[in-house]
């Protein structure tokens, strides 16, 4: 039994030091207990608490622990593994990091409260991140924490009732309206990348699978084109990374069948790749290891979103003076031309599709939609079409008269 300084007992594991201050000390679990107060009663009371963290087996082992360090060693020996690949490692990560551990990320992780959490989620809005985004960096920081509590880091987990609702909407889909269409193709005619621009439109391919599409996976016999791969592209801290791989899910494995004059289109444009090539010699570009790209740059390199981006902003700015020119000319107020990026082709085939009255399902399947409700979403008033050999060759733009 413990005693203080005038020999009176004062519990077991207590004693009084000689600089007057009281000593608790227990060992538990394994665990040695050693705290000091200059207030006895203080002191039995953060005894008790520190005993019981201990028989419940949550003392924190590591008590200097921030945030950051403890997220890169789960994202490394956790989450990384079980990405798909390095890219969607790298973005997953960068992702995290730019977010929720740019704010909190050197905060020690027994001094993290929800608080900290709903409060860098309010700054993360004001910068103006979308909902998406902040719910999947969110669910990242509530699995790093519920892995800390697996390993007694941490009693429970902070992200629980955190409130990501007054985030900016996911923006809607992007869909060229006819006439916008129209003044879009009148832009892209005589250009490097028409043809490009064109198959976007009428295949209603993902960017990656574009980019990543080989000249061996479209077939000029039975008038398809196989989708196989996807290309990943990134600029991570400055870096940019390419890397093709297989497609999110098995109905990414697709067919699409030639609409239109796609088939003339690829034609034209192998015949210009190959000049570009000729003129290029050793100095083309093209990876190996990605094979023959049917899409590349002058130069041979892989033809991105980011590639696509710069030409892109410039057809948007001629098409809004022109708009503007032809309303003042009308005399009528020019209507708004947003902005224009690559999925909004897909957006738009996929509307396309639907004003032929093409069967959803046939829809789906083009498209590579893991869920029927993602094709319906585009439109609420469906009737029954052909099959895939009837739909070869149909116009879905009205470019043939």
């Amino acid at each position: 039994m413990g005693k203080d300084l005038k020999g009176k007992e004062i519990g077991k594991g207590f004693h009084q030091r000689k600089d007057g201050r009281y000593e608790a000390r227990a060992q538990i679990n394994g665990k040695t207990i050693d705290i000091c107060n200059k207030s006895l009663t203080a002191l039995r009371k953060i005894f008790d608490e520190e005993k019981a963290k201990a028989l419940r087996n949550e003392y924190n082992i590591r008590p200097n622990e921030t945030l950051l360090s403890w997220y890169n060693e789960w994202f490394e020996k956790c989450k990384a593994p079980q990405l798909k690949n390095e890219m969607c490692a790298k973005k997953y990560d960068a992702k995290i990091k730019n977010t929720y551990l740019s704010i909190l990320g050197e905060k020690k992780l027994e001094y993290l409260s929800q608080l900290d959490i709903q409060q860098a989620t309010n700054e993360l809005i004001t910068k103006g991140y979308v909902q998406r985004t902040l719910e999947e960096a969110l669910s990242a920081i509530k699995q790093c924490i519920d892995a800390a509590i697996a390993n007694k880091i941490m009693q429970h987990n902070v992200c629980l009732g955190v409130c990501v609702k007054d985030a900016k909407p996911i923006a809607e889909r992007r869909v060229l309206e006819h006439w916008e269409q129209d003044l879009f193709i009148s832009q892209i005619k005589g250009t490097f990348y028409y043809e490009p621009y064109m198959i976007l439109m009428l295949t209603g391919m993902r960017i990656g699978e574009f980019s990543a599409l080989r000249w061996s996976d479209i077939d000029f016999y039975k008038k398809e084109i196989y989708i196989k791969r996807s290309m990943s592209t990134a600029y991570i801290d400055g870096t940019k990374y390419e890397e093709i791989t297989s497609p999110k899910t098995i109905s990414g494995f697709r067919t699409i069948p030639f609409f239109s004059n796609v088939e003339q289109l690829f034609k034209d444009w192998r015949d210009k790749q190959n000049i570009c090539k000729s003129k290029m010699g050793n100095r083309w570009r093209a990876k190996e290891e990605f094979g023959d790209l049917v899409f590349t740059t002058k130069y041979g390199s892989p033809l991105t979103r980011y590639a696509l981006a710069h030409t892109t902003q410039i057809i948007v700015k001629n098409m809004r003076a022109i708009e503007g020119y032809n309303a003042q000319q009308e005399g009528r107020e020019p209507r708004f031309i947003d902005n224009i990026y690559p999925h909004a082709f897909r957006h738009t085939f996929a509307t396309r599709c639907f004003e032929k009255k093409m069967e959803p399902y046939f829809v789906q399947k083009i498209m590579g939609h893991a869920n029927y409700s993602t094709t319906l979403s585009y439109t609420h008033i469906l009737e029954n079409k052909s099959n895939m050999e009837r739909m070869k060759g149909e116009d879905l733009l009205g470019l043939v008269s």
